[in-house]
């Protein structure tokens, strides 16, 4: 278990305060994660990393000279937000284009693509490959689907070293994906990681048993046995990797792998070296040559007991690149040549922004959006153990942390812009953006983008209608299915929010006053969420594990409904809000669980 700490909300920001106080030489903070400290040739291609904390060296262990040239850092497990990935881009940006590069997870890809697409619209160049190489996450015929664990390492440092050497944009995109596609790994658990505060691990394994296929979230592996010896898991790690040869690898025999045996963090180097005794001794068996292995803690989740096996199958241009040096806090090789250092003048601030005007009605609006956002974050707090307890089912249980960071943003940030004189429209957008910011991950991601809509029909200048709420919950609703490509039976908020915006609009549009439509709506939601129990996941890091979750609502549906109902009471009290509001969506939801 994590035992040092402060407040556990700020964990993930004094971490790197420290790591960059560590590592000056090589890192320098900005907004939303680390560059590097030296100056990189002008014109060069920027490849920027990411992911939550949680993972070190992964992400900003891996930023300096011959590596990557920053890194956004997300909170705990959670993904960085879009600002923080265009904040690092925009730092690291030299005039060559942006290469982003990060783990296939559903959050990560919702805000590296978000970012990219506003990189895009100032000018910058860029482009995106992400990493797929863990076999157990899903079939071959589905690899575009599969998860990105410790090989991220092999796509990050040959699309570096090409950058490195001077190759354009489209080049280091091509190098990027064929070190992906070369790429295969394979990870296995014997216990869970506990988060700082958490009074219980993400998951846990069973007395004597091993996770198999296990990600580095805590997400549930394929299936589960007894501990093998050290001999037995590199038999195991082997003959799975083997299993599936990359596109155009005629056979084992003869070809040049990188081999990385990669720590979780709770397995000591050791245990590992035990183990890679006997995966070097296969692999040569197999006629295969070993190219510059790796042992040790490269991608790790907290203090997980695990540990994960990946190849690198190279070819000459990809040997070449792998075998470039290095200089980054945890990642060094060869000898690189000594770079300028830049000067703290030359850091990004992000600029402060002002508030609009607004009207004295429009500001009585914002309020009343005050007092549900507190509600918002009121609710979460008190249901976050059960958020996590039901998206640990089949997830990686940290949908109430991430719900609770971001809601709590969203209210603090609220509470700033009313104090700013913000009208509605602002005050919205503005805790959307917070609550994006610091939750991260998908859930993250959705709610600014459902926020923001919301915000864009209430406008910072008039009283806006019931209607205009209604048609905001419908552009939230379209925003989420567009942006995040689930459907009504995916089972996620989705199935919760469809009925809710539906029936808020039929209310609305029957004559109901705002806060009886709201309060009708919010029974269909909650209903819905309900229903999520009987359904099997078919998006999102539950797919996988999809018959776990049958008899367990939708986190994201259930969080959904507790929120609707929270709301339904501060507009039914007249803006004061009620304590106690989501009672109604705990009791539906434990009904669908009990089915």
């Amino acid at each position: 278990m994590t035992r040092l700490f402060n407040d556990p909300h700020d964990f993930a920001d004094e971490m790197i305060d420290g790591f960059v106080a560590a590592n000056r030489s090589r890192v320098r903070r900005v907004p939303g994660g680390v560059v590097r400290s030296t100056r990189s040739e002008p014109g060069t291609v920027a490849v920027v990393i990411g992911g939550g904390s949680g993972h070190y060296p992964a992400f900003g262990g891996l930023v300096g000279q011959g590596l990557a040239h920053g890194a956004a850092m997300g909170n705990l497990f959670a993904s960085p937000s879009a600002q923080q990935v265009h904040s690092v881009a925009t730092a690291a940006h030299g005039g060559g284009g942006v290469l982003l590069s990060y783990g296939n997870y559903a959050g990560d890809v919702l805000h590296f693509t978000q970012a990219e697409e506003r990189l895009r619209a100032e000018g910058v160049d860029c482009r995106t490959v992400v990493v797929t190489d863990d076999v157990s996450s899903a079939p071959l015929a589905e690899k575009h689907k599969r998860r990105g664990i410790a090989g991220d390492l092999t796509v990050f440092k040959s699309a570096a070293a090409a950058a490195e050497a001077g190759y354009p944009l489209d080049e280091v995109v091509r190098v990027a994906q064929s070190a992906n596609e070369r790429t295969r790994s394979f990870g296995v658990a014997f216990s869970g990681c506990t988060l700082p505060g958490a009074s219980e691990p993400l998951f846990t394994v069973p007395e004597g048993r091993m996770a198999i296929g296990m990600g580095i979230h805590g997400e549930p592996g394929i299936g589960e046995s007894g501990v093998p010896t050290a001999d037995e898991l590199a038999q195991l790690f082997v003959s799975t990797l083997l299993g599936e040869l990359p596109e155009g690898v005629p056979g084992p025999r003869g070809q040049r792998v990188a081999v990385l045996l990669n720590g979780l963090g709770g397995v000591k180097y050791e245990e590992l070296f035990v183990v890679y005794r006997r995966v070097a001794q296969l692999l040569e068996a197999e006629g295969l040559e070993v190219v510059e292995p790796e042992v040790g803690e490269l991608v790790t989740s907290f203090d997980m007991a695990g540990a994960s096996l990946t190849l690198f199958w190279l070819d000459d241009e990809l040997e070449r690149l792998w075998n470039a040096p290095v200089d980054t806090p945890a990642y060094r090789k060869g000898s690189v040549l000594p770079a300028e250092q830049l000067a703290e003048a030359e850091l990004v601030e992000d600029a402060a922004v002002a508030v609009p005007p607004s009207t004295p009605e429009s500001r009585e609006v914002a309020v009343l959006a005050r007092t549900a956002i507190d509600a918002i974050a009121r609710v979460v707090d008190e249901n976050v153990e059960e958020l996590g307890r039901i998206d640990a089912v089949a997830g990686d249980g940290d949908h109430g942390i991430g719900m609770q960071r971001g809601s709590r943003a969203a209210s603090a940030a609220a509470a700033e812009a009313l104090a700013a004189g913000a009208g509605a429209q602002t005050l919205i957008e503005r805790a959307a953006d917070a609550w994006a910011d610091r939750a991260g991950g998908t859930s993250g991601a959705l709610w600014g983008v459902a926020l923001r809509a919301v915000a864009s029909h209430l406008g910072d200048q008039s009283r806006p209608e019931a209607a205009a709420v209604a048609s905001g919950v419908q552009a939230a609703k379209n925003g989420i299915m567009t942006f995040g490509k689930a459907e009504v039976g995916d089972k996620t908020m989705v199935d919760a929010l469809v009925p809710f915006s539906d029936a808020l609009s039929r209310e609305v549009m029957a004559g109901a006053p705002l806060a009886v439509a709201w309060s009708s709506a919010a029974d269909a939601a909650t209903s819905a969420a309900a229903a999520t129990a009987d359904l099997l996941p078919r998006m999102g890091r539950a797919r996988p594990h999809a018959e776990k979750s049958l008899g367990t609502p939708d986190a994201g549906a259930y969080s959904f409904g507790l929120i609707t109902e929270a709301i339904a009471a501060v507009l039914a009290a007249g803006g004061t809000g009620t304590p106690g509001a989501g009672s109604a969506a705990s009791s539906t939801a434990e009904q669908g669980e009990t089915k």
